[in-house]
């Protein structure tokens, strides 16, 4: 019962913002695009949602 309880909760948890940036990141197929997708983070692109 608590175990499943704890897996209800997990899967109802929001992420923060850096981990959502670090996902993002890890996306990344080339360094051309990791370096884009850090331009997009520090103009704000999560900002918005936090």
């Amino acid at each position: 019962m608590v175990s499943s309880l704890k897996s209800l909760f997990a899967a109802l948890r929001v992420p923060s913002r850096s981990q959502l940036e670090r996902a993002y990141l890890e996306g990344s197929v080339s360094r051309i695009d990791l370096e884009r997708r850090e331009r997009e983070i520090e103009q704000g692109m999560f900002a918005r949602y936090y």
